[in-house]
């Protein structure tokens, strides 16, 4: 059931280290995506409490799975993005070509899941986004107190230093 979203410093509680991850992640979406963000929060004991989604026009970019010290960013890919991956393979480092080569195609792509506790697959994580789907933010708004659909506690100034380091 889609809930309102849990307080930044809930989220950062539960995901400790890999919490700044989590930032330039989300940061990286709400700043070069316009998408629909869906927060589910359901059974706390159940293993998939706490999931953020990212979609738009019925279809969804990411799904971002919130775990105790880290998090799962669940992408799946299409057949014609699997093969502008398969073209772009030489820019993913080896865990991510890892898991696409162990993911098994089903009816609707291949599902890649990676567990992340810190910032060290983000960068591919961005390319396997574009991969996706192109960046679709085109007209930036005149101020962004109130750019994105969520607030994840940080002010602006913040999250463009998270999203340009």
């Amino acid at each position: 059931m889609a809930n309102k979203t849990k307080p930044y410093s809930e989220v950062e509680a539960k995901l400790g280290k890999a919490s700044s991850a989590w930032e330039k992640l989300t940061g990286y979406i709400r700043f070069n995506y316009e998408m629909d963000e869906d927060w589910w929060a359901g059974n706390p004991n159940h293993k998939h409490h706490s999931n953020l989604r990212f979609r738009r026009g019925g279809k969804t970019l990411v799904t971002l799975c919130i775990r105790q010290g880290y998090f799962i960013t669940a992408i799946v890919l299409g057949q014609e993005e699997r093969d502008k991956f398969e073209e772009q393979r030489k820019e993913f480092g080896d865990v991510i070509c890892k898991e696409y080569d162990n993911a098994e195609v089903l009816h609707d792509g291949k599902w890649l899941g990676f567990e992340i506790y810190d910032e060290s697959l983000i960068d591919d994580i961005f390319r396997l986004l574009q991969i996706k789907r192109k960046p679709n933010r085109k007209i930036m708004p005149k101020s962004f107190d109130n750019c994105g659909r969520l607030d994840i506690g940080l002010p602006h100034t913040e999250i463009t230093k998270i999203i340009m380091n």
